[in-house]
Formats: structure tokens, C-alpha cells, sequence
């Protein structure tokens, strides 16, 4: 579904990515960790379209991405949620979550409320269409967000299956917000019948959400297997990382 290709990424005489390279199936959920600074939102950027590689490929549905997301006329169905909500607080919950189907579909007033209605109520939103996301706490503005990810993008051909993008879903939230974040990823990836590609450092997301793990540190994957493999391997970057170590390969950033 995903192909990256001995991908770089450079910001003048700065490397952040080095010869990167990864695939991701169709269906499978992957998470990648690794410290701050180390790039993953860079990949998630990259897969989003946000971003093009300064060298290497990325495929998507096997095609390579030569555009910007903006540029591109048929643009791949990918979706990314934030990790802040990223919801308008001048629109309600409904205008909020069936904002692409309100600007690209020919869909009447009638069946745009009962989209939308249906993913409010998968994630656990049912009637709340005509709240603001000021009258909303902090975990259900995260679950509007996540509402909005599965809402079909009526300019894709049909059948095509679409990348979940999430960026630090779970930080800042408290284990129980966590948890039903968590199960949210897991359901709202297979609602879609897609992939999904997650940035976490919370280990519960990791072990809950995953798949299959990626280590990423100073710009190079530096391990990846299971997430049952995840919890068990030596190799010494994962291990530092599971332990919370400061003794290891991997180097706190300068503050």
C-alpha cells in the first residue's frame, strides 16, 4: 500500500531522514517510535503528501508521489488526524466532520446528516451533530476528529483502500481517555478497511495499536519486527526505549 525507497530528507546542510526504507501491507496498522527529533512526524508528512523526499521514492497504491497533496489531481485517499482535534470552532460538530462532503459531493442536506451521524455514533458521538467544539472536553473534540477520518472522500474511486495517518493520538490524555483512544485506532482502521500508520511514544498505544513496530533514531530505522518482538528483543535501541534508560545508543538533544 505505502513503499518508501531509500528516501532522504534534508533541510539544508541538516539530514533528518538517511536512506529510509519501508513498506506497509494493506490492513496492517504500524506505529513508530523512537525519541523527539528523531523524524517520524517527517514520515508521516511524507505519506500525508505534505512533504516530498529531497531523494528516494514513495509509492502509494504503487504510484509515485511526484506532488504536493495540493498539487496532485487525483490525490490518494489519505487521512490524518492531528494531534490536536484541528476542528473549526466556528462550525458545528456535523459541518465539522462533513466538511469534505458539504465541499466536493453533490450529497443533499439529508444524507450528509446521516454520514455524518453514522461515524459520530462509531466513535461514540451519537447526537451531538449541532454542539460546537467549545461545548466539547478535550477527549470527545479528539473522537470528532477521529469521526471526520472515516468519512468516505467522495473523490476517490471506489473500492481504493485508504491510509490512517495519526499523530501522537494519546498524549497528554489520561489512561482511561488513552484506552478508549486506543480501541478508537484499532476500530476505526478496520471500519475503513484500511492501513494505519501511528507516532507514539505512550507505550500502551504502542502495544494496543500495533501490528508491527518501527524504531526510528537520528534519521535511520534502527529496528523493526512485531510488536510481540517489540516486548522482548535486546537489540539495544529498543530496549533503551522500552526501559525509559538513559544508558544506551540513543543521546538525549541538546536543551
Amino acid at each position: 500500500m505505502v513503499e518508501l525507497q531509500d528516501v532522504n530528507v534534508r533541510w539544508g546542510a541538516r539530514t533528518v531522514l538517511q536512506d529510509v526504507n519501508l513498506r506497509l501491507e494493506p490492513g496492517e496498522r504500524l506505529v513508530v517510535v523512537g525519541p523527539s527529533g528523531a523524524g517520524k512526524s517527517t514520515i508521516l508528512r511524507l505519506m500525508a503528501g505534505l512533504l516530498l523526499p529531497s531523494a528516494g521514492a514513495i509509492r502509494i497504491h504503487g504510484t509515485l508521489q511526484t506532488y504536493l497533496r495540493l498539487d496532485q489531481r487525483h490525490a490518494p485517499d489519505v487521512r490524518l488526524v492531528f494531534q490536536n482535534p484541528a476542528l473549526l470552532a466556528s462550525l458545528t460538530v456535523r459541518q465539522n466532520v462533513g466538511f469534505l462532503l458539504d465541499r466536493f459531493s453533490h450529497m443533499s442536506e439529508t444524507e450528509i446528516r446521516q454520514r455524518v451521524g453514522d461515524a459520530l455514533d462509531a466513535v461514540g458521538l451519537a447526537g451531538t451533530e449541532d454542539l460546537y467544539p467549545g461545548e466539547l472536553s478535550g477527549g470527545m473534540q479528539k473522537r470528532v476528529s477521529f469521526a471526520r477520518a472515516v468519512i468516505e472522500d467522495p473523490s476517490q474511486p471506489p473500492g481504493q483502500v485508504p491510509l490512517l495517518l495519526f499523530d501522537e493520538p494519546t498524549a497528554g490524555l489520561d489512561p482511561v481517555a488513552c484506552t478508549r483512544i486506543e480501541d478508537l485506532i484499532v476500530h476505526t482502521t478496520s471500519l475503513v478497511g484500511g492501513s494505519s500508520v501511528v507516532v507514539s511514544h505512550v507505550m500502551s498505544t504502542i502495544l494496543r495499536t500495533a501490528d508491527r513496530v518501527v524504531l526510528l533514531y537520528d534519521g535511520e530505522f534502527r529496528w523493526q519486527g512485531s510488536v510481540a518482538d517489540f516486548q522482548s528483543t535486546t537489540n539495544p535501541y529498543v530496549l533503551q526505549f522500552r526501559t525509559a534508560s538513559l544508558s544506551g545508543p540513543m543521546q538525549p538533544a541538546e536543551l
